[in-house]
């Protein structure tokens, strides 16, 4: 029993932003129908499967982002196409795609035509610089959703260039996209109004950006990259391991866990020398402080850095990759990646709901569809075609 069994969503997204929305709404019990087409492939399909501790994990976008979907094939370049999207609407509580501002609008399926079809739907346009304003028309990508949120300035090392940052973009618009759908079902289920809700991926991540913005807004202040150091803790930065591309991240708040970090490492003597005394005196000396604790870690693996410090109160923990990730006993425990059955690549290990409910748990009760998987199933029994109009609408390149 998911927290949102009984609701139905109907999905143009298509890529890593929209699709996140979708995902983690079908975690909740949503019954989530996928719209794709021969002609405009989810591009992502392409990927293939990630081998991580000699099994297979479904990390390739396609397979974790569409667990738990059903899959249709809908030709929109048709009259035929857009009937059967409205009907769909007719039976759906939610619409969401994340297509270009207007692009809805131009198929004939913009907010003005699907309320007229289901009053009180609800209808997510998720585009990259929202439906209104100068840029509005302007498409977008992972790698310009960084810079022009503010995240890629903010991001990387002193004196360095900004970071590329790609599909985290994504699934973070994504994710504030599933609250606002949240927001709107609670909305909905209070009052019984549907809405539409014209969300900005760029100013969903603004607001990772948030701090820098009113500084700057307040203060004119215009803060740049600091790589890994924060504004008063110190230590806090990743520092090289034994072993190739192997790192430790170490945060340090209280004179206590300096104490702490000191004696545990064996090195009392840091402790006691006046420019690392307290917290400003570590803060202004950081740079040489760096290089001292590198040192020592440098001569452990991320693995027992990370139990002597957590051992002794100081949060410390490595940078993992993949397969350390996949393998981690905590994320096992916790059943972070779960196995599905699917039809063409057999046995795959997806992400598992980011979250525990007690009532209503999460689950990946499915993998993501093969194209048009389920076609049949929801044109015959949601839409109570005929076999032979499915048939006839299959000739046509309508279900294509």
């Amino acid at each position: 029993m998911g927290a949102l069994d009984g609701v139905r969503i109907l999905d143009f997204t298509a890529h890593a932003a929209g699709p996140q929305a979708t995902l983690l709404l079908a975690y909740l019990g949503a019954e989530v129908i996928k719209v794709e087409s021969s002609l405009y492939l989810d591009t992502f399909r392409r990927e293939a499967a990630e081998v991580l501790g000699g099994k297979r994990a479904g990390l390739s976008w396609f397979i974790p982002l569409n667990a738990n979907k059903l899959g249709i094939t809908l030709n929109l370049k048709t009259d035929a196409g857009i009937k059967i999207a409205k009907r769909l609407a007719r039976i759906s509580d939610v619409a969401v795609d994340n297509f270009r501002a207007g692009v809805m609008d131009k198929l004939g399926l913009g907010y003005p035509v699907l309320k007229e079809v289901k009053p009180d739907i609800i209808m997510v346009s998720s585009s990259s610089h929202g439906a209104t304003g100068p840029e509005s028309d302007y498409s977008g990508f992972a790698v310009t959703m960084g810079p022009l949120s503010g995240l890629s300035h903010l991001t990387g090392y002193p004196g360095g260039p900004p970071t590329i940052l790609r599909h985290s973009m994504d699934l973070r618009a994504g994710t504030a996209a599933a609250f606002a759908i949240l927001a709107a079902l609670i909305h909905w289920r209070k009052t019984g109004e549907g809405q539409f809700i014209d969300l900005s991926q760029r100013e969903a991540l603004s607001c990772s950006a948030a701090e820098s913005i009113m500084d700057y807004t307040m203060n004119s202040r215009i803060r740049s990259r600091n790589g890994n150091h924060d504004e008063k803790m110190a230590p806090h930065n990743c520092y090289r391991c034994q072993g190739e591309d192997k790192w430790i991240s170490i945060a340090v708040s209280t004179d206590e866990e300096w104490q702490a970090l000191c004696q545990s490492a064996g090195h009392p003597e840091w402790a006691r020398q006046e420019k690392f005394r307290d917290q400003l005196s570590r803060w202004q000396n950081q740079d040489e402080l760096d290089k001292l604790i590198e040192g020592w870690t440098a001569s452990h693996t991320h693995y027992e850095v990370m139990e002597i410090l957590q051992r002794a109160g100081v949060a410390a923990t490595p940078s993992f990759s993949n397969e350390e990730l996949f393998n981690n006993p905590h994320l096992r425990e916790r059943e972070t990646f779960v196995p599905v059955q699917h039809p063409e690549e057999g046995e795959l290990y997806v992400l598992a709901p980011p979250w525990k409910l007690s009532r209503t748990p999460g689950q990946v009760h499915s993998p993501a569809p093969l194209l048009g998987q389920h076609t049949e199933y929801i044109f015959r029994e949601l839409l109570g075609m005929s076999q032979d109009e499915i048939a006839g609408l299959m000739e046509q390149k309508v279900i294509y």
